[in-house]
């Protein structure tokens, strides 16, 4: 009985990713900041990759592209906003682009947009996920520290770092 109070669930979720219609896109025309292809292992029960594996990832890319601009540490302090557009699955090969949406004095805001490239067969590129994220810039003993000069030109009286 357990089994016909949980089979409508799981054929209404299949139903609602398999009416998501694959609309190819083209990756931006630029490298990505991180290309991963997700395993066996990071799938959930319906055989879609874990949402928090894509988040994991996104914060890693994110990171990397503040870093870049920090020109050092740089510690995730928000996650202003996460949207997943379609699941993942196993051998989609994951492309993660970021761009700088702002720069404050001590933080940087970046955008990442995520891509996969499926069925090798007759390939195809999806949107998958979207997210905006905060860093701030960290001195050696993990407090904030201004964004490097060049980040924020605007700001003619920056301080040197």
């Amino acid at each position: 009985m357990c089994v016909l109070v949980i089979y409508p669930v799981t054929s209404f979720l299949s139903l609602f990713f398999l009416m998501m219609i694959d609309e190819p896109v083209h990756c931006p025309e630029r490298q990505p900041a991180l290309r991963l292809v997700p395993m066996p292992a990071n799938e959930n029960m319906f055989g879609d990759i874990f949402g928090g594996w894509v988040m994991s990832n996104v914060d890693v890319a994110g990171g990397i592209e503040a870093m870049r601009h920090a020109r050092g540490r740089v510690a995730t302090v928000a996650v202003n906003s996460f949207h997943f557009h379609q699941p993942l699955s196993s051998g989609d090969v994951v492309s993660f682009y970021t761009d700088v949406v702002s720069v404050g004095r001590t933080s940087i805001t970046i955008q990442v947009q995520v891509f996969a490239e499926r069925h090798p067969q007759k390939p195809i590129v999806v949107k998958v996920t979207e997210a905006v994220l905060t860093y701030v810039a960290l001195d050696k003993d993990g407090q904030k520290r201004p964004m490097p000069p060049a980040v924020w030109p605007e700001l003619e009286d920056a301080p040197e770092t």
